[in-house]
């Protein structure tokens, strides 16, 4: 495959590992334990099926929470304050890294292209950030769950999976 169309995948990582204590799943980029044991070793069609699962959680929690509603805003943004993001992903991805680098800095969410669902206009953005990491970390749990732990277990008996 030609790598000018299929762009490298980065590492998840941000530096806030849970799994060395014990998590299945990160709490910090929310990958499972055997992911990030294994993702040197992953091929690039490996990472982007990671990827592509991780954008396709945070994008369905964010949206839930907030709307772009200017992309183009939101983007001036992201690139006037150094905020980096990837303009190959989903806006819903750029929202959240936004709030990730400074929630507690925003006042007004609209002057970023951005508006707030009704049911959480009373909350603040570092409230809604914390939501939407308390939902990614529960819904990439549940995946784990249902799809890898059930895998290990064999006659009552958990066997290592990694």
């Amino acid at each position: 495959m030609n790598n000018e169309l299929s762009p490298r995948i980065k590492t998840p990582c941000i530096g806030v590992c849970s799994t060395g204590i014990g998590d299945n799943v990160c709490r910090g980029c929310k990958r499972f334990a055997h992911e990030i044991i294994h993702w040197n070793s992953y091929s690039e069609p490996q990472k982007q099926i990671i990827d592509r699962r991780l954008e396709s959680f945070l994008c369905q929690i964010v949206a839930s929470k907030l709307k772009v509603v200017d992309v183009n805003l939101l983007q001036w943004h992201l690139e006037a304050q150094n905020i980096p993001y990837q303009t190959s992903k989903d806006a819903c991805i750029w929202a959240y890294e936004l709030l990730r680098a400074g929630a507690n800095q925003i006042d007004d969410i609209r002057q970023y292209g951005l508006q707030l669902e009704t049911s959480f206009s009373d909350y603040s953005l570092p409230a809604i950030r914390s939501l939407i990491d308390d939902e990614f970390y529960i819904l990439s749990s549940a995946h784990y769950e249902r799809y890898f732990a059930l895998d290990c277990e064999q006659d009552d008996v958990v066997i290592d999976c990694d």
